[in-house]
């Protein structure tokens, strides 16, 4: 009779584990296709993206990278949800497998006099067939225990082994975070690093219109003093000349601010940055092309640790799913236990349990029916998101490759305005030193000038954020 009760057992264990949890698509809109090239003018040939030690050539900026890579306090903190993520990957590699426990326990009982318990010891211990050291003591029992005891659950239903791949999908994506912000690191540092080359230039450009503006300050006054000027002239050009030493204060505070960021980014109190100097007509931004809009999916971060996410809600789905169907327990246990200290080692006092059991829920079952609904809910998000992370990097590409046009059409163009505004200087000070020309005219071409070369200098700036930010938008910057 027990070996059909055991041929059943067996029947019923094959029959639930052929079943399956049916794995739901998520009811969105499909993803939207993305088109083949970046904008008309982009090329559309497959490029690998430049390390950052062949991007950037200046070896201070490389240096300062470095040093963030090691001391940035967000890319620690990140490291740390990491080692989170795979603490959690570790733990669930225990799941569905067999757990095995030491036991060592001492404790004791007293049953009531009038109870089954303590009538049974009380007539036991004048029974024949039980020997002195099978004598219950009497009153207060002790018990003591030393052996293993064990539990496994079995995956029916394929819920632990959805857990694992959502807790190592979680791991990766948390890895793809850690990239994701390497990559906006090494933007924001070079960034700042050659706003800091360009501010270095357009104060020593200041401070050279200074010396020229206090040197026409003198003359004014010379001329004032010969009659051949007044004090209109003099007043004119001492306001534009504490104009552009209160412009100066306000760079070397950028500059100052400029540094504090770097130095931040970098891990380390505010302190000055050794650069070199450089011309800013030779700061040259490095050339990047933005090849193929398909390669976002494998360059960029964000995209990938959304994509990780959502596989992440996926098998949390079918681990919600799977909660309404029974689960299999096994458990047992087996060593010594006796009532007197002295028999615990005993070989007579061996003993052990085996228990199994379908558990499935019936009633009052709100947790698991929430947990579904919060798991769809985070799944369908995580699809928007995906999608989403998808549409927003094509965008920034697209973005940032105009704007590296348009910006390098606007400097070509104030380089000209420039240069004639240069000029205008010169021709204003000869009509002037002729009497053919007034000081506010000379005063006006000095303003529009300094004005022009300072926007000039600016569109610089602009020209390298533009360069770093197509780099960072095409997933650079984190291999």
């Amino acid at each position: 009779m027990l070996k059909y009760k055991n041929i059943y057992l067996f029947v019923v264990l094959l029959l639930l584990g052929s079943c399956k949890v049916k794995q739901e698509i998520p009811q969105n809109r499909p993803l939207l296709i993305m088109p083949q090239k970046f904008s008309a003018k982009s090329d559309s040939l497959v490029n690998n993206l430049p390390m950052i030690q062949t991007f950037f050539s200046d070896a201070t900026l490389k240096a300062l990278i470095d040093t963030a890579f090691n001391n940035n306090f967000d890319l620690q903190m990140t490291l740390q949800k990491i080692e989170i993520a795979r603490a959690g990957v570790r733990f669930t590699q225990g799941l569905g497998k067999p757990d095995l426990t030491g036991n060592f326990t001492i404790g004791q009982r007293k049953f009531g006099k009038y109870t089954i318990d303590g009538v049974g010891n009380f007539d036991t211990n004048f029974s024949n067939n039980i020997d002195d050291k099978q004598q219950i003591p009497a009153s207060v029992i002790p018990d003591f225990y030393l052996g293993v005891q064990s539990s496994w659950e079995i995956d029916l239903w394929g819920k632990l082994k959805s857990q694992k791949a959502s807790a190592a999908a979680k791991l990766l994506a948390s890895q793809s975070g850690k990239n994701l912000l390497v990559s906006e690191l090494v933007a924001q540092i070079a960034s700042a690093y050659y706003e800091l080359l360009i501010l270095d230039n357009e104060l020593d450009f200041l401070e050279e219109n200074i010396i020229l503006q206090e040197r026409a300050l003198e003359i004014i006054r010379v001329l004032k003093q010969a009659g051949q000027a007044n004090q209109l002239g003099v007043d004119l050009l001492n306001a534009q000349l504490l104009s552009s030493q209160a412009l100066k204060v306000e760079i070397k505070q950028e500059i100052i601010e400029a540094e504090s960021k770097i130095n931040f980014l970098v891990g380390r109190y505010p302190q000055p940055i050794a650069r070199p100097k450089v011309v800013w007509a030779n700061v040259i931004p490095p050339k990047l092309t933005a090849g193929i809009p398909s390669r976002l999916l494998e360059n960029r971060p964000d995209i990938k640790q959304a994509e990780y996410e959502l596989v992440a809600t996926n098998a949390n789905l079918f681990s919600a799913k799977a909660a309404f169907y029974p689960s299999l327990n096994i458990t047992g246990g087996l060593g010594f236990q006796a009532f007197k200290a002295l028999l615990l080692l005993n070989p007579a006092s061996f003993a052990m349990n085996t228990f199994g059991g379908l558990m499935a829920p019936l009633a009052n079952r709100r947790q698991i029916i929430s947990d579904l609904m919060a798991s769809k809910a985070d799944q369908k998000i995580a699809y928007t998101n995906y999608q989403k992370t998808i549409v927003n990097g094509f965008t920034e590409v697209y973005n940032q490759l105009n704007l590296i046009q348009n910006t390098n059409d606007m400097y070509d163009l104030k380089a000209q305005e420039v240069d004639v505004l240069r000029q205008s200087i010169n021709s204003s000070a000869e009509l002037f030193r002729s009497g053919r020309a007034t000081y506010l005219e000379v005063i006006t071409a000095q303003k529009n000038a300094l004005q022009s070369q300072i926007e000039l200098i600016n569109l610089k700036k602009r020209q390298y954020g533009a360069v770093i930010g197509l780099y960072k938008s095409l997933g650079g910057g984190w291999r």
